[in-house]
């Protein structure tokens, strides 16, 4: 995030200070670094656009100090040296911090709960867990593991979207141009020969009219609309909205829920099998969930705490699919419920996988008509008068 400071330099004028931080404490802590004594700060508004490069690179971070600390460097020492690698300002002074925490007896999950906007509690939990039996770098293995496992599922599902979105904005880009340059040329050449005109291609054609007269205004309009929908996709309520319609089609909300659970399976595996209890790890990964499935764990983790199976409980919860009660009651007989709940994981994210391939497979060529449907119809209905004078003189 970007902050406004207003702080005295060391000459003893006022000055205004523009910095990036993590938060504010990071940004008075650059400006006292740079012998700056900071009066005032505050966020820097961004027209609700969340700043760029504003979020901490955990999946690096943890690789590097994974690195480093299987090398034999201590831990303060392996943080040190990160941050005196480290580009970006704010982040710099946030791994200073955590190294000055440490050096001051503190564990590394406490020096770490003290930033929740670079840490989430996932990530905590999992350090937390290995604190107690000393094995730090297993544990940052295992979450760099789980975070490459969701980094290529999201991928595979950004990739799947690429070739839809681009078809989508050229077919848009297309039919604007139909409408805002070309119908308005035919409308002015119609009306000036007075030729008789389908109903269709009259409204087709009074729209070209509209434009040839406000083109200013038209235009308007539609980039005042365009930002209006960008803003509203970015509004929390409008998501919530669209996720809670996608989630009543009955194929997609079934591939949304399959989606949810591998990603809370394989969330619960990783907490497991770092030491975390059960009850702990599924109230930490409740928040991977809809709302919708939030209520169905709660109940679901008060039937395993009154002493029922895992199984049962999830499955009467509808929390589960025939393969993971299958997986999660061998996991239970074996003992081995968390790397059972990965490989339940991985099987469901290997089915997504494929329903992806199988969707987009059908969904581009039926896209591709929809939008040659839509050109043609524009086109059509913009000859279709010099198509009846032809006939005419057949």
């Amino acid at each position: 995030m970007r902050f406004e400071l207003k702080a005295v330099n060391l000459d003893g004028r006022v000055e205004a200070l523009d910095l990036h931080g993590l938060d504010q404490a990071s940004a008075v802590q650059q400006a006292e670094g740079r012998g700056y004594t900071v009066l005032s700060v505050r966020a820097r508004a961004g027209f609700g656009v969340r700043a760029r490069g504003a979020r901490f690179p955990l999946s690096l971070f943890s690789q590097e100090l994974l690195v480093l600390i299987k090398a034999g460097l201590p831990l303060v020492e392996a943080i040190e040296t990160l941050a005196e690698r480290e580009r970006r300002s704010e982040f710099r002074a946030l791994l200073e911090r955590v190294a000055a925490t440490l050096r001051q007896g503190n564990t590394l999950s406490s020096a770490l709960q003290q930033y929740p906007q670079a840490f989430p509690a996932l990530y905590i939990a999992t350090v937390q867990a290995s604190e107690r039996t000393s094995d730090l770098a297993p544990a940052l293995q295992r979450y760099v593991a789980y975070q490459s496992q969701l980094d290529a599922v999201r991928k595979r599902l950004v990739n799947a979207a690429i070739y839809p979105a681009l078809l989508i904005g050229a077919g848009l880009l297309v039919s604007l141009f139909l409408l805002l340059y070309v119908v308005p040329r035919f409308s002015r050449i119609y009306e000036e020969r007075s030729v008789d005109l389908p109903v269709f291609s009259k409204l087709l054609l009074a729209w070209g009219q509209m434009v040839e007269g406000h083109g200013v205004l038209v235009v308007g309009v539609i980039v005042v609309l365009a930002i209006a929908a960008w803003y509203a996709l970015r509004n929390a309520s409008v998501k919530a909205r669209l996720e809670n319609a996608l989630w009543k089609l009955p194929a997609i909300g079934e591939r949304l829920k399959l989606y949810q659970l591998a990603r809370f399976y394989r969330t619960i595996g990783m907490l497991l099998r770092g030491g975390t209890p059960l009850l702990a790890a599924l109230q930490m990964s409740s928040d991977l969930l809809h709302p919708l499935l939030r209520s169905r764990l709660a109940a679901a983790s008060r039937s395993v705490s009154e002493g029922r199976p895992v199984s049962h409980s999830m499955e009467a919860s509808g929390l589960t699919t025939t393969i993971a009660l299958r997986m999660l009651a061998v996991g239970e007989k074996g003992g081995n419920m968390g790397e059972m709940m990965e490989q339940i994981a991985a099987f469901h994210d290997e089915e997504i996988s494929r329903w992806v391939d199988w969707f987009t497979r059908l969904f581009e060529p039926l896209l591709m008509a929809a939008i040659g449907l839509v050109i043609g119809a524009i086109v059509v209905l913009m000859y279709m008068p010099i198509f009846e004078l032809a006939g005419s003189l057949q």
